[in-house]
């Protein structure tokens, strides 16, 4: 795992939080599966931009908010 994945998934971890989104809601409207948020939120996985930019904007946020 990477530093930078680390954060990032944790950053999106703290705004879905944040936004009271379950991860199965989160993962619903990314149109990917919630382990597999799991696996982001936990830094285990290198996310593509495309990816990213699904998730900032499921949870309404500009996407520099994820990036450490």
């Amino acid at each position: 795992m990477s530093e930078l994945a680390i954060k990032i998934g944790k950053n999106i971890k703290f705004f879905r939080k944040m936004k009271a989104i379950s991860q199965e809601k989160l993962a619903l409207l990314c149109n990917i599966d919630r382990s597999y948020i799991g696996r982001i939120e936990r830094g285990e996985v290198n996310l593509t931009v495309e990816k990213l930019y699904e998730i900032s904007t499921a949870l309404e946020i500009d996407i520099k908010e994820l990036l450490p």
